[in-house]
């Protein structure tokens, strides 16, 4: 029985992340074939082949991404995009969720932007209880006119596993310890659980 255990428990480990990666491109493939909505019936694969090409949307997706990019690279684009941003701004509800979508997505995949620059150790949600943080800045507008003494940093302390959610804190310099791993390494950390150790540098 305790070989068949073991054998169960290296199957599993051999297994699961092969299927939940597959699951994962799967939904991924199937999310993006959607953007063949935008073709006309008469372009799908399906009527000009007679068959389904599984991941059509993933090669439409990275064409339309890639023309928008290379029009918006230059002048002309530039311009014409300050002009959608203008005209947008000016529309009640949508301004507001189209001006806090963009700010982020500005922060995230812009090559001059660094949403997360430093892993830190922080004490959260209490003292003695301690947790990985990550510095996105300092504190900017009316909120500096509040914090006195020290000089404070922006932290976002995500949740586990799923990293995407979490909390935004203003904490003084002097609280946070400046962990010596990559942005990548304290996120894998966070994403298994304490399970993935980050490698401990020399």
């Amino acid at each position: 029985m305790h070989a068949l255990r073991k054998w169960l428990l290296a199957g599993l480990l051999v297994i699961v992340p092969v299927a939940i990666t597959l699951a994962v491109l799967r939904w991924i493939i199937d999310t993006l074939d959607q953007t063949l909505l935008i073709l006309p019936r008469a372009w799908h694969p399906d009527e000009v082949f007679g068959i389904h090409i599984p991941g059509f949307g993933v090669l439409l997706t990275l064409a339309i991404l890639l023309i928008v990019g290379a029009i918006t690279s230059n002048f002309v684009g530039k311009k014409l995009v300050n002009v959608g941003d203008r005209i947008v701004s000016r529309i009640p509800v949508v301004r507001s969720i189209y001006s806090s979508v963009k700010q982020v997505s500005d922060t995230l995949f812009s090559p001059s932007g660094n949403a997360f620059r430093t892993a830190v150790l922080v004490q959260w949600p209490r003292p003695d209880v301690w947790t990985i943080g990550f510095v996105t800045g300092s504190p900017g507008g009316d909120v500096t006119n509040y914090l006195r003494g020290d000089d404070f940093v922006s932290v976002y302390v995500p949740t586990t596993p799923n990293p995407t959610g979490g909390y935004f804190v203003m904490l003084r310099k002097s609280d946070c310890i400046e962990l010596k791993m990559s942005v990548d390494e304290a996120l894998k950390y966070v994403v298994s659980m304490g399970v993935v150790a980050p490698r401990i540098s020399p």
